[in-house]
């Protein structure tokens, strides 16, 4: 059997395992349309336009990221990867040349961060060696290519891992849940749904505030 189903078995199997962080039962009512959200701002998929990849797993799945609001995209590497959303590059990392499952290679993942007008942060991970295609201190665009996937750092198969954070009054890192505009309209994603970037001239549907599958 190869890896990639493997890990979509135990991300399947392991996601009703229940996290003791209080942003999961947020998180899992807004994923089902239990809760409303009309406010919170809405993210361009992280890749080019028209595009679809696999999100293998997704807020608080229990393979790793039992206690992590960030959604992983299968993608081959050197898959180009966009701003999700405007701002100015913080942080780049791109030497990294190792990959694999154990703890010591956390530090090999490659990565960018990209902080928005409103003071969060995203973070994109495990890029390429030598895959990032901005510097720190650059303004990039909502939808503008930043970086080129890996399988770089703590991971098991090519993809790109995406998280948004922001900082409490008190600094201290807050996970922030994210909603994403696709072809089928505007909601949080889950895991084990392929979902599709809208080409640029493409409208996109009215909010459903549910899970969008795509195909």
């Amino acid at each position: 059997m190869k890896l990639f189903p493997v890990i979509l078995l135990v991300s399947v199997l392991s996601s009703c395992a229940a996290s003791k962080n209080p942003l999961r039962r947020e998180v899992k009512l807004l994923e089902r349309g239990l809760i409303k959200d009309d406010t919170s701002y809405i993210y361009d998929l992280p890749f080019e336009n028209g595009k679809a990849y696999y999100c293998v797993q997704g807020y608080f799945s229990m393979f790793t990221h039992h206690e992590r609001a960030a959604l992983d995209f299968r993608m081959k590497p050197g898959s180009i990867i966009c701003a999700a959303r405007e701002g100015v590059v913080v942080r780049v990392k791109e030497d990294g040349t190792r990959g694999g499952m154990r703890s010591k290679y956390r530090k090999d993942g490659n990565n960018v961060v990209i902080e928005h007008p409103d003071g969060s942060r995203a973070g994109y991970w495990h890029l390429q060696t030598d895959g990032a295609l901005v510097n720190v201190g650059d303004t990039v665009k909502r939808g503008q290519p930043i970086a080129l996937s890996g399988n770089t750092g703590m991971t098991s198969f090519p993809h790109l891992h995406f998280i948004v954070w922001d900082y409490d009054r008190s600094r201290r890192w807050q996970q922030v849940p994210t909603r994403f505009e696709t072809t089928r309209g505007v909601g949080y994603l889950t895991a084990i749904k392929r979902y599709r970037k809208p080409k640029a001239e493409q409208p996109v549907h009215p909010d459903s505030h549910h899970p969008i599958p795509e195909e």
